[in-house]
């Protein structure tokens, strides 16, 4: 068998196992699977809300499984470990089972659809997108899309930072389709900084308040000083200087002095007629 047949065979067998694995421990909130090969065997790294319904009481659990990927899948000398995800809301894989077992249960897919979107922006995601299809209201097939926060679509952003999970789940009416894309806030790293740091800048005074609020001070000063103890000597000096001037007389003062003369002479007149 050529190596190009070999990697067909390996790939469509380890698709097999993972839906396998989604089902058989689905209550378990089966995130995703991790297998390698090493050269003592397959080790296989589960990743799941719920360690303890994989391993079961005393390993019977996982004893099981590790049977069932040895006889069923061929895996050579499986060796299994179970990792608890911290997060679940931003497991797409998760949420899609969850979602899907609240629809069997018989909720409103617009509920369920509702519910499952806060919770995982309320988990700390980026963005999200829900999009539910099949035969969801009637007989017609339909599909509805709903979006929350920022969510890349397409670039290299959108391959690195946004995870998808789809999920299928049999109702009454027909088979629904569920398929959420969450973008995690730990992955996204942007390119160029939007806003750099800028250092705090001391106030830089202006030109004109030094010296004018220290004129303005030092007159104040002065003022002051001056109503409490007087004058300063160098303005007394001055002030005295200068000799008050004398009224000027008006011009009607030489009138007023021959009004004088001649009442002294009507005086010596009448004088020198007595006489």
């Amino acid at each position: 068998m050529s190596s190009v047949k070999n990697v067909i065979k390996d790939n469509y067998n380890m698709m097999l196992l993972k839906d396998y694995l989604r089902g058989a421990i689905k209550d378990a909130g089966f995130s995703h699977a991790e297998i390698s090969k090493t050269p003592t065997g397959t080790r296989v790294a589960l990743h799941v809300t719920r360690p303890g319904l994989v391993i079961g009481r005393k390993g019977a659990g996982i004893r099981d499984l590790t049977d069932k990927l040895a006889t069923d899948f061929g895996l050579k000398n499986p060796q299994i470990a179970v990792t608890e995800i911290s997060k679940p809301e931003l497991a797409p894989s998760v949420m899609c089972n969850r979602m899907a077992s609240h629809i069997e249960r018989g909720t409103a897919f617009r509920r369920a659809t509702m519910w499952t979107l806060k919770q995982i922006m309320d988990g700390g995601a980026m963005g999200v997108q829900i999009t539910i299809s099949g035969k969801l209201r009637g007989d017609r097939s339909a599909f509805e899309k709903h979006t929350a926060g920022i969510l890349p679509r397409a670039g290299h952003h959108a391959e690195i930072i946004v995870d998808e999970d789809i999920a299928h789940v049999q109702t009454p009416m027909g088979l629904i389709g569920i398929r959420i894309r969450i973008a995690k806030k730990e992955k996204y790293v942007p390119e160029f900084k939007l806003k750099a740091e800028e250092k705090p800048k001391k106030p830089k005074q202006a030109k004109d308040d030094g010296g004018g609020a220290a004129k303005g001070g030092d007159k104040a000063g002065k003022e002051q000083q001056g109503a409490k103890t007087g004058p300063a000597p160098g303005e007394e000096g001055g002030k005295a200087a200068e000799k008050p001037k004398k009224p000027k007389q008006a011009k009607d003062d030489g009138g007023a002095g021959d009004a004088s003369k001649g009442v002294d002479n009507a005086g010596k007149e009448q004088q020198g007629a007595k006489t």
